[in-house]
């Protein structure tokens, strides 16, 4: 093979003294795959970021794409690209939300294995900073700081039949998660961006997470190069896809 010396360095940072078994029974595709991963991707100009904001990101679209073997490969190199064990943590609670229990059980599961395997104690000081009594008021106060004020009272609209499932957004997706520690209200937003366009067939949320990533800081430029920074892992019809949508928004 004949990897670039960026390419070489970057591996060897995110995986010290690891062989790869790909590169001896598939030696000329990792040759290409290293190379535009670990050096054309991270090192195209105007489009790179930090490696612990890029690793957010790549942990965020592991799940929503259901990447589980890369996540398990990847998540030790993001502990040491800077990514701490609380912020995982954070990201792997956080797409309950976006993609149910039932698809993050398996990456859950597999942090605790990870954390274990790492020296680290997968039960982490709690993050918390709502209660079971004012879960509503403060989500409805994260919400309106995200998206605006006219989602003031959001919990109470829509159709009588299913104004139930707004207050579980509000109390629940907002008011459980997003006012807990250990990421900001940027990168939360920027998380959610990436489990919706890894995931797939959710471009009108996608669209509104979106405008509330701008909203909250994430301009146009950074939703690019999140994007960009995953080209690899997530395949090009939902880097478009999601490219279509920040035009969009």
């Amino acid at each position: 093979m004949k990897l670039t010396e960026n390419a070489k360095r970057y591996h060897h940072r995110m995986f010290p003294d690891y062989e790869s078994k790909l590169a001896k029974t598939d030696p000329e595709f990792i040759e290409r795959l290293d190379n535009f991963a670990f050096d054309e991707v991270v090192n195209e100009e105007g489009q790179t970021l930090d490696d612990r904001t890029r690793f957010i990101s790549h942990l965020a679209v592991f799940m929503g794409c259901q990447g589980i073997d890369e996540y398990r490969l990847m998540l030790p190199a993001a502990l040491r690209m800077g990514v701490s064990p609380v912020e995982v943590k954070e990201i792997v609670y956080q797409a309950v939300d976006y993609l149910g229990i039932a698809r993050v059980l398996p990456f859950l599961t597999a942090t605790n294995e990870i954390f274990t395997n790492e020296g680290i104690s997968p039960a982490l000081e709690g993050q918390a900073t709502t209660t079971m009594e004012d879960r509503m008021e403060k989500g409805e106060e994260v919400q309106m700081a995200i998206f605006g004020d006219h989602m003031k009272g959001f919990a109470n609209s829509g159709p009588e039949e299913s104004r139930h499932i707004n207050r579980w957004l509000v109390s629940n997706c907002f008011g459980d998660f997003y006012t807990r520690r250990g990421l900001d209200v940027r990168e939360r937003e920027m998380i959610t961006f990436c489990f919706l366009y890894a995931q797939g067939g959710c471009e009108p949320q996608l669209i509104s997470h979106i405008a509330a990533n701008i909203h909250v800081g994430n301009d146009k430029k950074y939703l690019i190069k999140i994007v960009s920074n995953n080209v690899p892992f997530i395949g090009y019809p939902r880097t478009l896809n999601a490219l279509r949508c920040i035009q969009e928004a």
